[in-house]
């Protein structure tokens, strides 16, 4: 019996009682290189040798090898020599028995990718693992570690401090501005209730001016009454009291002149309420907690807010003028609204008829308080003082032309309608 034939025998009789693993169910036979016969010592059981397909390229059957981590495949291999015992079993942890001919097979496949382990909680060898090369990490700066921890808000958080702060410096500050940046306006010299005698807020001099006079122009508009009958008539309704009233209390009446058509702009009624709601406002006089107010229809009034006709107006401000206004007479306790304005309005003033009839009641009932000294524009381009004389003018020029020696200074300061002492509120 040859060698060759000795050692199949052998290996045959090696092979009986241990189990074979195939792959896919077949075996194929394949004649060694520089052998011609195709006997039992050329053939190689593939799923146990690890399948050659091509001896000569160095190609491996990755369903045989197991998967691609073994040798190089671009490396080249020479077949077993016949007649050798290079065929090894290998024993898996399942105690399955490969055959691996070509010492190719490891039990450790840790680094296959597609490998789960049984244990995900078991704590990994590593041994086969390479160690992760040291990086130049720079360390993180606190401010790094602020930003990258809480992302946008690292940035809002700075700026919403920032408003906060400037909203509780405005609310301490009561909501004042400078005066060069709001022009908040002024009110004068509050004076005393013994001082009110006479008329006051008339335009003073000799009532000699001259008729072309461009400011106090009278816009055009809807009619009005030349003369009533100079004689008021109040009109019902009274209110609560509003305002604080820490130092004077003021009780006033709503009176219409008999004679004057108060249809065109809502009736007696809707004159009484613009008064009301005016005062009221926390924009109004009342804002301040010196003052109280409330309307009465029975009863001796502190002041009676009357709208008059044109000449009983000039009859009752006391000067022969040709430029119509309004007036507090305190001999009369008589806020007097003219109601050629409050039908007109006027060309000065360049707010709308709503506003400048509550210029008009705010103006002449800040003189019935005790405001009685007219104010100039304080800060050019800022809002008028209330007890600036509108109705001439919002430039200091213009009012300054009516009265040489008065208050107002011809500066050439202009300032922006403003119907209201508290502006802000």
């Amino acid at each position: 019996m040859s060698d060759s034939v000795a050692r199949s025998e052998a290996h045959s009789e090696s092979a009986k009682g241990r189990p074979r693993s195939r792959i896919g169910g077949r075996k194929r036979d394949r004649v060694q290189p520089g052998r011609t016969g195709g006997g039992t010592a050329g053939r190689y059981d593939d799923a146990a040798a690890g399948r050659y397909d091509d001896a000569a390229a160095g190609r491996y059957d990755d369903a045989a090898a197991g998967d691609r981590g073994g040798p190089d495949p671009t490396a080249e291999h020479a077949p077993p020599e016949t007649g050798t015992t290079a065929e090894l079993a290998v024993k898996e942890e399942t105690d399955v028995e490969v055959y691996d001919p070509l010492g190719l097979h490891t039990p450790d496949r840790s680094h296959q990718p597609l490998r789960a382990r049984w244990d995900p909680t078991a704590p990994g060898d590593g041994g086969n693992r390479a160690p992760r090369p040291d990086r130049d990490v720079k360390k993180q700066s606190p401010l790094g570690r602020f930003i990258s921890t809480y992302g946008w808000r690292a940035y809002a958080l700075p700026v919403l401090f920032v408003v906060t702060v400037l909203v509780i410096v405005d609310a301490v500050n009561g909501g004042a501005e400078t005066a060069s940046a709001s022009g908040a306006p002024g009110f004068g010299r509050l004076s005393p209730r013994a001082a009110s005698a006479g008329i006051i807020g008339a335009p003073p001099g000799d009532g000699h001016f001259p008729t072309d006079l461009p400011t106090g122009a009278l816009p055009e508009g809807g009619p009005f009454t030349e003369t009533g009958t100079g004689l008021w008539h109040t009109v019902a309704g009274s209110s609560p009291e509003f305002g604080e009233g820490a130092e004077l209390h003021f009780s006033y009446t709503v009176e219409i002149e008999d004679g004057v058509d108060t249809s065109g702009f809502g009736g007696d009624t809707a004159v009484a309420a613009m008064v009301d709601s005016t005062l009221a406002n926390p924009k109004s006089w009342s804002h301040d907690k010196k003052f109280a107010f409330r309307r009465i229809d029975r009863g001796e009034p502190d002041f009676r807010i009357s709208l008059t006709s044109r000449d009983s107006t000039r009859k009752a401000c006391g000067f022969d003028i040709p430029i119509d206004s309004s007036c507090f007479n305190a001999d009369l306790r008589r806020v007097v609204l003219s109601e050629v304005r409050w039908v007109r309005g006027a060309l000065s003033f360049e707010g709308d008829i709503g506003s400048y009839r509550q210029y008009l009641i705010n103006h002449e009932v800040g003189h019935a308080i005790g405001y009685h000294q007219h104010q100039p524009c304080e800060t050019d381009g800022g809002l008028a003082p209330v007890m600036m004389q509108q109705t001439f003018g919002t430039k200091n020029n213009d009012i300054a032309a009516l009265d040489p020696d008065g208050v107002v200074p011809m500066d050439g300061k202009r300032c922006r309608f403003n119907p209201w002492p508290y502006p802000r509120g």
